[in-house]
C-alpha cells in the first residue's frame, strides 16, 4: 500500500498582528526525514519531493494534509516548504 509522510518545519512562534511568525529551517525538516529513513530501513522509498503550500499553519487549515488550502488576493498569505516522502512498507 502506498503511503506518505510529511516533514514540515515546526512552528516556533505563531504569527500575529504584524508578526509573520517563526518556523524551524527547511534543514531541520530534512534532518528529521533522514532520521526517519535511517530508523525505518524496512520501507521502500518511492520518491521524495519538496512541496510548497500556502497558509498550512493558519488556524482555518489542517496542515500539510489539507486537500484545500485557501488564499486571497486582499490579504497576505504565507507559503511553506516541506518534504513529502512516498513509500511502501514491507
Amino acid at each position: 500500500m502506498l503511503k506518505y509522510k510529511d516533514f514540515v518545519p515546526k512552528e516556533i512562534v505563531a504569527p500575529g498582528f504584524l508578526n509573520p511568525g517563526e518556523h524551524e529551517s527547511f534543514e531541520e525538516a530534512l534532518n528529521a526525514c533522514n532520521q526517519w529513513l535511517l530508523q525505518n530501513s524496512q520501507i521502500k522509498l518511492i520518491s521524495l519531493e519538496t512541496v510548497v503550500l500556502p497558509n498550512i499553519w493558519s488556524r482555518w487549515e489542517e496542515g500539510s494534509a489539507d486537500a484545500s488550502i485557501g488564499t486571497s488576493g486582499d490579504t497576505p498569505s504565507r507559503w511553506h516548504q516541506f518534504l513529502r516522502c512516498w513509500y511502501h512498507e514491507g
